[in-house]
């Protein structure tokens, strides 16, 4: 089954895996899946992730992290969705919490947060919050 939107359906797994306490949790693989990952681990949403291969395309196993018995992600939300791209300027871009959360942001310079689309003076295709 082909989905329509692999990054909704990556951050619905992730939050449903932080709602019963779960330490890993799988979810299909994907280039951009893979690049949003990668900033979740440098901002300390998450322990680790690892590529799992097989005969298809393979699974992320995502370890979550937890303080004490609260989750580091409090909250994860898509913004641009295939029925309605978010788009921004290079002085349009959003924060999340004050500074205290993550817009992930799609630009041509690659995927990367907002702190550093900003400095790389870039805008682009807001994909999702996280704090």
């Amino acid at each position: 089954m082909s989905l329509s939107d692999p990054i909704s359906n990556f951050l619905t797994n992730v939050r449903n895996a932080i709602k019963v306490r779960k330490e890993t949790v799988d979810v299909p693989a994907s280039k951009l899946v893979g690049k949003i990952l990668e900033i979740f681990k440098a901002d300390g949403y998450i322990e680790d992730f690892r590529l799992m291969k097989d005969n298809v395309q393979g699974t992320y196993k995502i370890y979550l992290k937890y303080q004490g018995k609260a989750s580091a992600i409090t909250g994860l939300k898509r913004i641009s969705k295939p029925g309605l791209r978010v788009y921004v300027q290079r002085d349009e871009i959003p924060k999340v919490l004050n500074g205290l959360g993550t817009a992930v942001i799609s630009t041509s310079k690659g995927v990367v947060t907002n702190r550093e689309a900003k400095k790389l003076s870039a805008g682009g295709e807001v994909l999702c919050y996280i704090w």
